[in-house]
């Protein structure tokens, strides 16, 4: 290859005039691959598999279109994710990050799903799983690491950790169990009091789709037609438990009872991304609420300090790996069909190494937050208030 690759060199050197030297033979193997980018497939139309579905006569389609600049955005979104939870997974073994971290390796095809086929106008929230849609919703990884080594950079200046991060229109990361349910058909009361054509996408997982508060508030958002997409993240484990043995009923897609519902498959991106847009549609048309189970498939443990082979076996976790992984697909259906070169998605698997590797030398040598930032930002837009310290002779101020 490198022999192929200087004898060209050498004919390009001719035909133009330029010295020897004046290019390097990497150089060239680059301008060629450039070159050879345009020959692509443009678009593409996809078969994907059917969604199940409740309380609905049509669904979403089995075909997506996929054009070559979605193909290479998701599979960026994707693989930014997965490296970016490597890194935490890291940077906890060397007790760099601390307390609770739950990893969401293995579901990303849920974030780039649901993000593609929403508008940054619409809301979200989710549970504590939070670090790849704290990404999707305009995040920087930067900002994640610090976030999580509890460092000034961080995106909740270093308070939040894991569970706890924010963005416009993104109201975290929520430690309680199922909370975060009733808290997403509020934002999209708000939406349609407003009436800013815009939706609340509200996601839990399977651990917490037995919580009663759930049911209370599918009742509500049924009742006043709220805007409102509830995802149920089915990764086939609350914490230690298989959702066999804590589930009666595993068609959480059928929970909302009343409400239509749609199973979809969580590992492919198109499937959610179509998904998500029929469901966004019938939101924003006042035939809300509707729920969706994205049967997913999550690659560590519930959290760092759960091993997550005691309760399943390290073949299912490879034969998943091997058989379904939510990346290795999207590369695949773009390589298959002429969208995309090898090299080129090896590239961009280089680059996106060395952001996240950046990121994290950042937030380890970032500063933490000082203790007289403690209480501020309790309140936006407020005059400065005291705050009752730990003690009768501690006070602390909060400013917004």
């Amino acid at each position: 290859m490198q022999n192929m690759l200087s004898l060209l060199y050498n004919a390009l050197c001719r035909l133009t005039g330029r010295a020897a030297g004046a290019q390097t033979v990497s150089e060239v193997a680059r301008v060629t691959a450039s070159r050879a980018y345009s020959d692509f497939t443009p678009q593409v139309t996809l078969d994907i598999k059917k969604c199940e579905l409740h309380l609905l006569e049509e669904g979403p389609s089995a075909k997506a279109e996929l054009t070559r600049e979605q193909g290479l955005r998701y599979y960026r979104t994707m693989q930014t994710v997965r490296r970016m939870e490597l890194k935490a997974d890291q940077l906890y073994k060397q007790k760099i990050i601390r307390g609770f971290c739950h990893l969401y390796d293995g579901q990303e095809a849920c974030a780039a799903g649901v993000e593609a086929a929403i508008n940054p106008t619409d809301h979200l929230i989710t549970a504590y799983r939070a670090h790849a849609y704290t990404y999707t919703r305009g995040v920087s990884v930067k900002q994640v690491l610090c976030e999580l080594t509890g460092r000034r950079g961080g995106v909740s200046k270093g308070k939040g950790g894991s569970m706890h991060m924010y963005a416009p229109r993104f109201y975290g990361g929520n430690g309680i169990v199922g909370a975060q349910v009733p808290l997403g058909a509020g934002i999209a009361l708000a939406c349609q009091y407003q009436g800013n054509n815009q939706l609340c996408v509200t996601l839990y997982g399977d651990g917490a789709a037995n919580q009663g508060q759930l049911f209370e508030t599918f009742n509500m958002a049924a009742l006043w037609k709220l805007p409102c997409i509830f995802i149920c993240e089915n990764n086939q484990y609350g914490m230690g438990t298989s959702a066999e043995r804590a589930s009666a009923s595993t068609d959480y897609y059928k929970r909302g009872d009343y409400i239509p519902g749609i199973r979809v498959d969580g590992m492919d991106v198109l499937c959610v991304r179509e998904a998500v847009k029929f469901a966004a549609d019938l939101c924003r048309a006042g035939k809300g609420p509707i729920v969706l189970e994205l049967q997913t498939y999550r690659y560590h443990g519930h959290s760092m300090s759960d091993p997550g082979v005691s309760y399943r076996s390290r073949e299912e976790i490879q034969e998943v790996r091997g058989k379904n992984d939510p990346i290795a697909l999207l590369k695949e259906q773009m390589l298959s069909n002429n969208m995309a070169s090898a090299e080129e998605l090896k590239e961009m698997d280089v680059a996106i190494r060395k952001e996240v590797e950046e990121a994290a030398q950042f937030a380890t040598a970032d500063p933490e937050p000082p203790l007289d930032d403690m209480c501020n930002h309790i309140f936006k837009n407020d005059p400065p208030l005291e705050v009752r310290g730990t003690n009768p002779w501690s006070v602390l101020k909060s400013v917004s």
